[in-house]
């Protein structure tokens, strides 16, 4: 069954460090991406910076305050 992330954490630059399941599990960038590329998550997918990185980005849905910068954060 898969999840959904509820709650972020950011560094001091703004970028996603951590994510908060809805069933409570805190995952560091690395697990979170682990999770979103097995398709265990809902509402994210897994998109590239312009520096090559593999990141985790909200399904655009043309409804900002779904993203994953709006999310609450812990």
């Amino acid at each position: 069954m898969a999840t959904e992330f509820v709650a972020v954490r950011h560094n001091e630059d703004g970028d996603l460090t951590h994510f908060k399941t809805a069933d409570g599990n805190i995952l560091n960038y690395e697990e979170a991406l682990a999770l979103v590329e097995q398709g265990e998550v809902d509402g994210v997918t897994i998109g590239k910076a312009r520096n090559g990185r593999t990141t985790i980005r909200g399904v655009a849905d043309g409804d900002p305050s779904n993203n994953l910068d709006h999310l609450e954060t812990f």
